[in-house]
């Protein structure tokens, strides 16, 4: 699942974040995303798509994810701001700002089916990010 994070980083990326957020299928709750940079030496068994992992071993994996990653952040659109611009603009929203909140900021971001507006540094949208990019997946675990 590296594959692609390696890639990047053998061209000159040094720090590659991966974002997602979940919430955009809840009628009442906000929408969370976000944001992590993995330390590129330090490989985390059993990341992935946070859909396919039990309750106990995301716990597991959040706690792994944090203590080993070189950057991370999470950012929310609360209900209001979703009714307010919609939940498709109130999800880029919550990914630009889990983005901009990582120290230091990526060099380029991969981001899960999207291309966020706004953001001062590269990007590209990856379809099934979450199942095919290891950032990706440690983000999607971190936003649940």
């Amino acid at each position: 699942m590296r594959t692609l994070e390696n890639a990047l980083r053998r061209v000159g990326f040094c720090h590659v974040a991966g974002v997602d957020e979940v919430g955009r299928g809840c009628l009442a709750g906000p929408v969370v995303a976000a944001a992590v940079v993995l330390h590129p030496g330090r490989h985390i068994p059993g990341v992935c798509d946070s859909k396919l992992v039990p309750a106990a071993e995301r716990e597991r994996l959040f706690e792994q994810i944090v203590r080993g990653a070189v950057a991370w952040g999470v950012a929310a659109s609360d209900p209001r701001e979703i009714d307010d611009i919609n939940i498709h603009q109130a999800s880029l929203t919550a990914m630009r700002r889990a983005i901009l909140a990582l120290a230091p900021l990526p060099d380029i971001v991969l981001v899960d089916a999207f291309r966020v507006p706004g953001l001062p540094m590269a990007q590209r949208g990856v379809r099934h990010g979450d199942r095919r990019c290891s950032a990706i997946a440690a983000a999607s675990i971190i936003a649940k």
